[in-house]
């Protein structure tokens, strides 16, 4: 597969690997054997970058990939992220210097790895100065436990505070065809300081491939249900796009994953998508996108066709809300 470079020197697979959902918000947690089985095809169909976190679980899902990387250490780069109290998201955020570093040495156990590859801030923390945050991760980068840093949901002024301590080598924030925010003010910063920018949700938490519809019953261990873009009337709603976004698929012989995936590939060269799945055919759906090239008259009738399509639904509940682009 073809190699991106993420800020300065970080180079990974074109599109990674999100591992939440086999541990994690997504309802049930896949079995775990055919979890390893699932990260270990991706190993072996280029894949080099793989998305964990603490709170994945919590704590479950980096042992998850540790276990599945072990094999893999030299050939694979493993992001992971601080930042909440406890590791758990409903407790609030938690980025006080020791706490980070009690992670790292925690996740570093997990992982099974000397160094953690990419540690971001999973979300801003009002109550820490970002600057003491930049600080002591460059405090670990410099005791070889992280090579590099990186911020999740930060607003542009945070980002630009924490990169004057600590080079941001990646921003991770949604970003798909249905959530275009990040275009605005995030992307001319992120050109400007040279960070890469690695989308998580690429494909719309799962809408954008056509297999939600309106009559859709997720688990209830689902976080979806409580996310106000999913409610059935938001869904019945939002088909729309699903269906423009079918209809020029088609035209390149793709699906809609892939064409979603092909349209973030085919945005900037230093975005790197990180769609997540169970299924070993979703796996090499995903990672076929990279294969679908996009011309830039493909992109203005992408552009064209969607234009009247006006997304229902904000992306996030108002407590969750309060958390991003800080």
């Amino acid at each position: 597969m073809e190699k991106r470079r993420l800020g300065n020197n970080l180079e990974v697979s074109a599109i990674g690997l999100g591992c939440m959902g086999l541990s994690f918000g997504l309802g049930p947690a896949a079995e775990k054997q055919d979890a390893i089985a699932l990260i270990r095809a991706a190993v072996e169909r280029g894949v080099t970058f793989f998305d964990t976190a603490e709170a994945y679980g919590p704590f479950t899902n980096e042992e998850l990939v540790g276990e599945a990387l072990a094999p893999f250490r030299d050939q694979v780069v493993v992001a992971t992220k601080f930042g909440f109290t406890d590791g758990i998201a409903a407790h609030g955020v938690d980025s006080r210097p020791e706490r980070i570093r009690q992670v790292a040495d925690a996740s570093l156990m997990r992982l099974r790895r000397d160094a953690i590859d990419l540690f971001y801030q999973h979300r801003v923390d009002p109550k820490v100065p970002i600057e003491d945050v930049a600080g002591t991760v460059k405090e670990l980068i410099v005791a070889g436990k992280v090579r590099h840093f990186g911020l999740s949901e930060a607003g542009v002024q945070t980002i630009r505070r924490a990169h004057a301590v600590q080079p941001v080598t990646a921003l991770q924030s949604e970003y798909s065809l249905w959530w275009r925010e990040p275009e605005k003010e995030t992307f001319p910063t992120l050109e400007e300081l040279g960070i890469g920018f690695v989308p998580f949700s690429p494909l719309g938490r799962g809408f954008l491939t056509g297999a939600i519809t309106e009559n859709t019953t997720f688990d209830s261990n689902d976080f979806r249900n409580n996310v106000p873009r999913f409610t059935a009337e938001n869904r019945k709603a939002n088909q729309a796009l699903v269906d423009v976004l079918g209809e020029l698929a088609a035209k390149k012989n793709a699906t809609r994953a892939q064409l979603a995936l092909a349209w973030l590939l085919a945005r900037k060269p230093w975005i790197v998508p990180i769609p997540g799945t169970t299924k070993l055919h979703r796996l090499e759906e995903n990672l076929g996108a990279a294969n679908v090239e996009l011309s830039a008259s493909d992109l203005s009738n992408i552009e064209q066709a969607l234009s009247g399509v006006e997304v229902q639904g904000e992306r996030y509940s108002a407590n969750w809300q309060s958390l991003v682009n800080r």
